[in-house]
């Protein structure tokens, strides 16, 4: 698993590059992506490349968003995948975390 940051202005995009997020890397996603939350409280996760996640995937992607929360941030996703969209909507985890079908359109959302 390898991850990677682009910014756009005072938003951070985290590109997962992995075909999965489960209990095997989310400990390791979760040390990485922390620090990002010490310089930007705007994050978009682009989930682009993710085809599964499990129990452990959805549990860190809404500690991250808790986390963002508890100082006034925000956590949205891009380009989930339509196995990973119907595990979210089974979890009702699209119910708290806005997804965006692209990058573009998430880092748009934040100018609403």
């Amino acid at each position: 698993m390898d991850l990677s940051i682009e910014t756009h202005d005072d938003i951070a995009v985290v590109i997962l590059h992995t075909e999965e997020l489960n209990a095997g890397n989310a400990k390791w996603f979760k040390s990485e992506i922390t620090p990002v939350f010490d310089k930007y409280t705007r994050v978009i996760l682009d989930m682009n490349e993710i085809r599964f996640v499990d129990s452990s995937g959805c549990g860190t992607i809404l500690s991250c968003f808790r986390q963002l929360h508890s100082i006034d941030g925000d956590l949205k996703l891009a380009g989930v995948q339509k196995p990973v969209q119907t595990l979210f909507e089974l979890v009702r985890l699209h119910r708290i975390i806005e997804i965006y079908s692209d990058k573009a359109s998430a880092i748009q959302s934040f100018s609403r």
